[in-house]
């Protein structure tokens, strides 16, 4: 977790998940942080009103990357000056907005939590939380596609990651589980191998890995990384799958009998 800014731990994606369990959605992301004192998470608005035709952009990650209106533009530089006035450069006032859009996105309060992402994207677009955090409520809404392109823009701008890359995979696994895209297991293994080169110690990466393994049907390599999961958290095994895996292959150390 040496790419984590200091003092701040965020849980992965859908590490505290089961592989049995994909479809079951919650609160999947939570922060640390605490918002700095003194400083208000008051903000330049504009109407959230849900438009009945078109999408409010406010509330779509990255604003709808759409052609800017008028007025948004005279938002964006009250917003821009009011944040330059009350934070030491963007990339602070840019954290501190992420980290308020973590918290809402732990209560429950999705489209807060997208309007702030929104905000710490607008001051900063290489933060990767901002692409991270709307990925995760991408995910929330059951919107996979979206989620892994959010999700993927993340990497491109923190490509040491390696708990980015398990949600990543995650998410990936999941839409794989319900489409059967082989490009997608692909990609989910090839990203759950690169995360196993920045961090060994996830127990999560080595149970997604073993789940994909088996998916290929190479129930020799899945064994293989669910014990090397096991041995680093016995909690992370799900024991559903387990079973499936027995089924079509003894335990070869013959730990779980």
């Amino acid at each position: 977790m040496n790419n984590r800014t200091k003092g701040i731990r965020f849980f992965g994606l859908l590490l505290c998940l089961p592989l049995g369990v994909f479809a079951q959605t919650g609160s999947l992301v939570s922060s640390a942080r605490k918002v700095e004192a003194g400083k208000s998470d008051t903000v330049v608005e504009v109407s959230k009103e849900p438009s009945r035709t078109v999408a409010n952009p406010m509330v779509t990650p990255l604003f709808g990357e759409q052609a800017k209106s008028a007025k948004h533009i005279d938002w964006e530089v009250r917003f821009l000056n009011e944040c330059d006035q009350s934070f030491a450069n963007r990339k602070e006032a840019s954290q501190f907005f992420s980290t308020r859009a973590w918290e809402y996105l732990t209560e429950g309060q999705l489209d807060t939590a997208t309007y702030r992402f929104n905000l710490a994207w607008l001051l900063d677009d290489k933060n990767s939380d901002t692409y991270w955090g709307l990925g995760v409520i991408s995910y929330q809404q059951n919107k996979m596609p979206e989620s892994i392109r959010l999700l993927k823009k993340g990497l491109a701008v923190a490509d040491s990651n390696a708990v980015l890359m398990t949600d990543l995979a995650t998410v990936e696994l999941k839409q794989y589980k319900e489409n059967k895209d082989a490009e997608l297991l692909e990609d989910a293994i090839s990203v759950l191998n690169k995360a196993l080169q920045y961090d060994v110690t996830n127990a999560n990466t080595f149970m997604r890995l073993s789940w994909a393994n088996f998916s290929k049907g190479d129930y020799s390599a899945a064994w293989e990384n669910l014990h090397k999961g096991r041995a680093l958290d016995l909690g992370a095994v799900d024991f559903v799958y387990l079973q499936e895996l027995r089924e079509k292959m003894p335990d070869p150390k013959g730990f779980f009998k």
